[in-house]
């Protein structure tokens, strides 16, 4: 008798790991979309940032630039200044500047703090009366030796917001501005 021969019965463990795999690379695929997504968000996030830190940084570098912020901080600090960080002479970014330009320190010049050879320092040599070293006039005040300058310090400060990416940067410049004694008594207390 012959005896037919059957195969072994399989129970489809092949078909099982083969299964685990799929699944396996499925996570691990997803995994590494869902890691480069959030590098490519925070790339984003960073570029945003600097972008609004580097208008910020431009709008008080064009406040200094001009002797206006000194002179009428309020009507310096009433519009947008626009910004254009790419170079195609659009505006990209609009900074405020919040609070005005504030002056917070002033010190008048002594006569013997300046220099006669540097010429911004000559605008500055004299007085409100004059002066006749070594003798004194009957009656009249004795000299405070102040110059006709003062140095005043400020603070500048210019916010931007980026509607987009809700990126905001605020920057604060400190500046000391060389003047008239006259013209800084008008602008700080």
């Amino acid at each position: 008798m012959i005896q037919a021969s059957h195969p072994p019965a399989q129970r489809g463990a092949t078909l099982i790991i083969a299964l685990i795999m799929l699944v396996a690379l499925a996570m691990l695929s997803l995994w590494s979309f869902n890691a480069g997504t959030m590098n490519l968000r925070v790339v984003g996030n960073s570029q945003a940032r600097q972008e609004v830190v580097t208008a910020a940084q431009a709008a008080t570098e064009l406040t200094l630039s001009t002797p206006l912020f000194t002179q009428d901080p309020l009507a310096v600090a009433a519009g947008a200044i626009p910004i254009d960080i790419d170079g195609d002479a659009q505006p990209d970014y609009q900074a405020r500047l919040t609070p005005a330009p504030a002056c917070y320190r002033v010190r008048v010049l002594k006569v013997n703090e300046l220099d006669p050879a540097s010429e911004g320092d000559r605008a500055c040599l004299g007085s409100s009366t004059a002066q006749n070293p070594g003798i004194e006039t009957a009656g009249a005040a004795p000299s405070t030796g102040d110059s006709l300058c003062a140095d005043s310090e400020w603070n500048v400060r210019a916010v931007v917001s980026d509607a987009r990416s809700h990126a905001t940067a605020a920057v604060n410049q400190g500046v000391a501005v060389r003047s008239l004694s006259t013209d800084t008594a008008s602008a700080c207390p």
